[in-house]
């Protein structure tokens, strides 16, 4: 794939230091971009910090991914990718609990406690919620090719909120 003027690419890194991981993501646009991929951006990076406003010990996993979903849904009609979640993370790059960015009622009952570290990171798209996996096993793109942004962080859970441990410079 080759790239050009108005598409986005989205970078994910997981990285590992002295036995530790985080898990970070951001979408970047290439060039010059059309008005609705930056609302896309936009719509996908603001669902990031809205879940982010709820993280606090006490609160369900569920919170979190009802908090993107109405967020995203509220802006306009976007796909929710469903096939891919955020995670707990810390001693490998992918743990329990999952994270969806939409609202399971499964996960009520998953009580964020503190010390605990999550990766969480919206998935948006212009279209359709389905991918598709490259035969790189590796790549991922739409179904219906559209557009989709992510973006991620790593949050460590605290009695009255979290701290983000991923914010990049222009973000503090």
């Amino acid at each position: 794939m080759v790239l050009k003027t108005g598409d986005i690419l989205s970078i994910d890194i997981g990285m590992e230091r002295q036995g530790c991981y985080t898990d970070t993501a951001i979408t970047v646009p290439i060039g010059k971009i059309p008005a609705k991929t930056r609302q896309l951006l936009n719509v996908t990076q603001e669902s990031l910090e809205v879940a982010i406003k709820e993280v606090k010990a006490g609160i369900s996993v569920a919170t979190i991914g009802r908090a993107i979903e109405k967020y995203v849904k509220s802006q306009g009609n976007y796909g929710i990718v469903r096939d891919l979640v955020g995670h707990g993370v810390g001693h490998a790059v992918h743990e329990e609990p999952r994270i969806p960015n939409y609202y399971d009622p499964q996960l009520e009952k998953f009580i964020l406690k503190p010390g605990m570290v999550l990766a969480i990171e919206p998935m948006i798209s212009l279209g359709d919620c389905r991918i598709k996996v490259g035969d790189d096993n590796w790549t991922i793109e739409m179904a219906d090719c559209s557009l989709c942004a992510h973006f991620e962080h790593t949050v460590v859970v605290t009695e009255k909120g979290c701290s983000v441990v991923t914010r990049r410079p222009k973000e503090l």
